[in-house]
């Protein structure tokens, strides 16, 4: 690209302050000095057509052309760091006129990680395989929406509106990858592709589409994950808008899980597909399906004059009126047929032999005795109106200041035994409506705070409150930031609808339950140039929701209290990576919130370059770890874990051993999953009770970016 190599080389050279990249520039400046028809050190060089990082150093095409500066991005929600970047994506906040910017992910880093669910923290609770149910071990990183919880498990697959991805990039991006494991007959595949766009410095569109799944290495575990984002954004000085659309599609064969403990723990079958399932003669399956669509747009209406030296309104006070709209809607059908399952180990006689017991999944059978189609839908329409205030500057003191008024349309249908005489499914409407606020600035760049507050006066979800403050301190010693955040939340929430209504053929309640009442605390301390971070979590929740050992719904009358500590800190010799993360939780009920004591996540890996600045490997090893609890069953009928008391689960290290390398701009890893099978551990390879994670198998994974 003619002239790139220019870019770094100014940027060194004029040391611009806040700039987090060598080649980055200050955008500002040199518009401003181009309005007032000065000569600047930018003159004939376009920051939007700045290389990719890897094209760096290459010479300059002097046979082209000068091209002409094309008008930059202006828009406020950036500032010149994340505009000099050659690429970065951004989720836009469903309430408020904000944006959370995200740098594209083109390093080692994580990328060997191939289950999304095991990215954060120390990982979660899962069913075991790729495209299936998980739950984050850490109690306060758990998915609570109200909204169709049957989706809730499946929150690190699905998208919605706050985590459809857009794209700013300086030239056309196309990035693909793939990952299988496994023979054919049991294979996991996981298959990406994202291509992105700009049409103007302001204007793009992209589309995502993620397939993920199994063929299933234990019997009747066939699962695919399939999601689908597009979106398209402008970002203008005055006028943005951001529009998608999205689909997830979800298949999941449901088996119940293993027959017995000993099944994994103290038998060895040739082939996982051998080991027996409560459910698999049943032919238990889930089908879900979601589509929906938004649209978010705001003017902004400057309160002091623009010059032609404003670069964008971020500067400036202002006031930002806006309109927000989603349109989500949700099915749920799950099937089986009323067929036992043999558990050969039921119990022993009086002279220790084992005797095979015959059980039933389930105990009730209200619609179908033979045969069960459960469907379920909800659809939600939402809409909310806001306006944001920028008294003095973006940055300020207090940088924005943001009100709304929120309106839901809830539809919720489902079959009733009554339903045989009409034909037609029960179908319950309501309507909520709530106002919101938010206050938020910033002290230079030592102190960032906010608080926000909504209210449900009336109406459906009547009452619920929710109010928040967070606040972040930053110091630096020789140039490191020194980072001190502080978190507060109270919240009082409705239950969900399908929590007090629900008719299927396996359960069925109606019962009224009272409001969840919660309060957060939440402080973390990070210096982020010595990979350090250690956090802690206080909790107090009373008249919590959960489901019991028979799954079904029951409330705590009493309050529980939850505390969580984490840390990170990764240490390096040379080559040589220890990257630790350790979670230690308690809860005072552990039949109400079961978690474990201690979690763990450590990766122990070497890495250099075989060929200096083209290819560089890291090989090592991954493993996680808690100890021994009562963790939460899976039920396939209700898509949702509940309390069991029956089975221990953990003291069971999971290790994956790998070789990964990026080559330019291709990124490919090796991986022999659950490398220590039958060699170290206690055999029970658990995360949910009765779900036995995969067995060992051999993974490959490759990534590729391609450019114009």
């Amino acid at each position: 690209m003619k002239n790139s190599w220019l870019v770094p080389l100014f940027a060194l050279l004029l040391a611009v302050p806040g700039v987090v990249r060598a080649q980055r520039f200050d955008a500002r400046s040199l518009m401003r000095a181009q309005q007032r028809g000065e000569t600047s050190p930018y003159d004939n060089i376009n920051p939007y057509d700045t290389d990719d990082e890897e094209s760096e150093g290459q010479p300059a095409d002097t046979t082209k052309q000068e091209r002409r500066i094309r008008k930059p991005l202006e828009s406020y929600f950036f500032d010149d760091s994340i505009r000099a970047l050659p690429n970065f994506r951004w989720h836009i906040d469903k309430d408020y006129n904000r944006v959370e910017i995200e740098p594209l992910d083109t390093t080692l880093a994580d990328f060997r990680i191939d289950y999304p669910f095991m990215r954060e923290g120390v990982g979660d609770i899962a069913q075991g395989a790729l495209g299936q149910t998980s739950l984050p071990l850490n109690y306060f990183l758990r998915p609570e929406s109200p909204d169709f919880i049957f989706a809730n498990h499946y929150y690190a697959y699905t998208y919605d509106m706050e985590n459809v991805p857009f794209y700013n990039t300086k030239r056309p991006l196309i990035r693909m990858h793939y990952f299988e494991s496994g023979q054919k007959r049991y294979r996991e595949e996981n298959f990406g592709i994202m291509v992105a766009q700009n049409v103007s410095p302001s204007t793009g569109f992209n589309v995502d589409y993620k397939a993920r799944g199994t063929r299933g290495q234990y019997v009747w575990s066939r699962t695919k994950n399939h999601n689908l984002s597009v979106a398209v954004s402008h970002t203008g000085k005055r006028y943005s808008v951001h529009a998608g659309f999205y689909n997830n599609h979800i298949e999941q064969q449901e088996n119940g899980g293993v027959v017995g403990e000993w099944a994994i723990a103290d038998t060895t079958f040739e082939m996982p597909s051998g080991i027996p399932m409560k459910l698999a003669d049943a032919q238990a399956q889930n089908l879900y399906r979601n589509n929906g669509f938004f649209v978010s747009q705001s003017y902004a209406i400057p309160l002091q004059r623009v010059t032609e030296e404003d670069f964008s309104l971020a500067d400036l006070s202002a006031v930002m009126v806006g309109h927000s709209f989603e349109y989500s809607s949700w099915s749920k059908v799950y099937t089986d047929r009323n067929e036992p399952y043999i558990n050969e180990r039921g119990h022993r006689d009086e002279t220790g032999k084992f005797v095979p017991e015959t059980l039933y999944y389930y105990k009730n059978w209200y619609i179908d005795p033979l045969e069960t189609r459960d469907s379920l839908y909800e659809r939600v329409i939402s809409n909310r109106l806001f306006v944001q205030a920028q008294p003095w500057d973006r940055d300020g003191v207090v940088g924005t200041i943001d009100a709304g008024l929120g309106l839901d349309l809830h539809t919720y249908a489902q079959f009733e035994p009554r339903d045989f005489l009409t034909g037609r499914y029960t179908t319950v409407r309501k309507t909520g409506y709530f106002a919101y606020g938010a206050v938020g600035g910033k002290i230079k760049k030592y102190v960032d705070w906010g608080a926000n507050l909504r209210f449900h006066p009336s109406g459906y979800r009547g009452g619920d409150l929710s109010v928040g403050a967070h606040l972040a301190l930053k110091g630096y010693i020789r140039r490191h930031p020194l980072i001190l955040e502080g978190r507060f939340s109270m919240e009082r929430r409705s239950p969900s609808y399908w929590q007090e209504n629900l008719c299927s053929n396996h359960y069925v309640w109606s019962a009224p339950l009272n409001k969840e009442n919660e309060t957060r605390f939440e402080v973390k301390f990070s210096v982020p140039d010595f990979a350090f971070e250690a956090g802690a979590w206080q909790g107090v929740v009373s008249d919590k929701i959960y489901y019991d050992r028979e799954s079904l719904v029951a409330q705590h009358a009493g309050t529980v209290s939850l505390t969580s500590v984490y840390a990170r800190k990764d240490f390096r010799f040379g080559g040589v990576h220890l990257d630790n993360r350790v979670l230690l939780q308690w809860s005072t009920n552990q039949e109400v919130v079961p978690v474990p004591l201690l979690s763990a996540y450590l990766s122990y890996y070497y890495e250099f370059w075989v060929v200096r600045d083209v290819l560089r490997l890291q090989i090592g090893l991954d493993g996680h770890y808690n100890t021994k609890y009562y963790a939460p069953g899976y039920n396939p009928a209700l898509s949702v874990y509940y309390n069991q008391r029956e089975l221990e689960v953990g003291n069971y290290p999971y290790v994956d051993a790998f070789l990964m390398g990026k080559w330019k701009r291709m990124r490919i890893f090796l991986k022999y999953q659950h490398v220590n099978k039958g060699l170290f551990g206690n055999g029970a390879y658990f995360s949910a009770a009765d779900y036995p994670l995969n067995p060992g198998m051999f993974k490959i994974g490759i990534s590729w970016g391609f450019y114009d």
